[in-house]
């Protein structure tokens, strides 16, 4: 594959590259263990890549059926319509696929819908709490009051039910692959831990998956947004649109949208688009560090980053290489997160930016 500056690409670049589409239609053994290496280096481009996958899975086109002819024809109508004929683009050497691609996201950038989960048309509806549990049989509670009602789900997991919501479940989860919970509203769970019995929520147009952590979902029918916030572990989150039911259902693996505490992901209904971001007051959620212990006397800056990384659970990147020489002294015990970074930078001449749920230290070294 050849070196690219893939870490500076957004959406629009990745679906029309050839070696990101040829991963996504037909990969070889070199392009996962390529692609898979490279999230690892640039965690905060999961979610573009993500969406960059759906858009061009979402073509669902055989190339070899597509003739040139045909294809300069589409093109030439799909421009016209949208009026984009400033440029003119030549289709003879690009292949046949990756042009398709390119012609797709025209369409969606002339619709005002690009960087977006690229779905099929569906319908919302399909996906509404009532649809989902109309053709089953299932228990319900509804907390009619102005109180939030705490329910004991089969498996022992705890809801903290909020006012004018309502959750159904099957009466016993013996005999299923998956603990299936069904939400309309806003509810808090702390799941028990179960391996091989994932975990899962339906809200709506999202499914929420974990093995055993706390987080809540808040999916109001007439909400715009649907929001999931972790306390403790990590969950997935899926879109319903383009997700097989088989693929959350798979015991001890969580793919998806990573969620880990002190992130929240906004699913956007009408945009159809997750934002993941860290929340507004982050908390330390280990034992392991306490606030006393945030008390630094030329202490390895490495070291301090790490101790902020362990206590609120939330990645924190960084050239290691260029801050190996830098120390810090400072009281960090009763600061806020976000006060402690800007210590952190302020006594290293750097700055931090927080990218699709993380936090990013730019410095130039000590």
């Amino acid at each position: 594959m050849n070196i690219k500056n893939f870490h500076l690409y957004e959406v629009t670049d990745f679906i029309l590259d050839e070696d990101f589409m040829r991963w996504v239609y037909a990969p070889t053994a070199e392009d996962q263990a390529f692609w898979r290496n490279w999230l690892k280096q640039y965690p905060n481009k999961q979610l573009i890549i993500a969406e960059a996958r759906h858009i061009v899975q979402s073509i669902s086109i055989k190339p070899e059926k597509i003739s040139n002819h045909e294809i300069n024809e589409e093109v030439e109508k799909l421009l016209d319509t949208i009026h984009a004929t400033e440029k003119p683009i030549a289709v003879s050497f690009i292949r046949q696929w990756r042009y398709v691609a390119a012609a797709c996201f025209i369409i969606l950038a002339g619709i005002g819908i690009t960087g977006i989960y690229y779905t099929n048309r569906k319908n919302v509806e399909q996906f509404s709490y009532h649809n989902a549990v109309s053709h089953q049989h299932l228990i319900e509670q509804v907390n009619t009051s102005d109180k939030k009602l705490t329910v004991t789900l089969p498996d022992g997991s705890i809801v903290i039910l909020s006012p004018d919501s309502r959750i159904s479940y099957k009466n016993g989860f013996d005999n299923t692959d998956t603990r299936d919970v069904y939400l309309s509203g806003e509810a808090f769970f702390e799941v028990t831990k179960d391996g091989l019995h994932p975990f899962r929520v339906f809200a709506n147009e999202i499914i929420t998956k974990v093995l055993g952590t706390s987080f809540s979902i808040s999916s109001f029918d007439k909400e715009k947004d649907i929001k999931v916030i972790v306390r403790t572990g990590k969950v997935s989150v899926y879109s319903q649109f383009g997700t097989s039911g088989n693929k959350t259902k798979i015991a001890n693996k969580l793919d998806g949208i990573i969620i880990t505490p002190n992130q929240q992901l906004t699913y956007n209904r009408e945009q159809q688009k997750f934002d993941k971001e860290l929340l507004d007051k982050p908390v330390i959620i280990t034992t392991d560090i306490t606030p006393k212990m945030m008390v630094y006397e030329e202490t390895p800056l490495v070291k301090v980053l790490k101790d902020l990384r362990r206590a609120y659970g939330i990645p924190i990147t960084y050239d290691a290489d260029l801050l190996k020489n830098c120390t810090l002294t400072a009281d960090l015990s009763g600061e806020a997160l976000y006060t402690k970074l800007n210590m952190i930078c302020t006594a290293i001449g750097g700055w931090y930016e927080v990218i699709d749920g993380q936090v990013i230290i730019h410095a130039a070294g000590c």
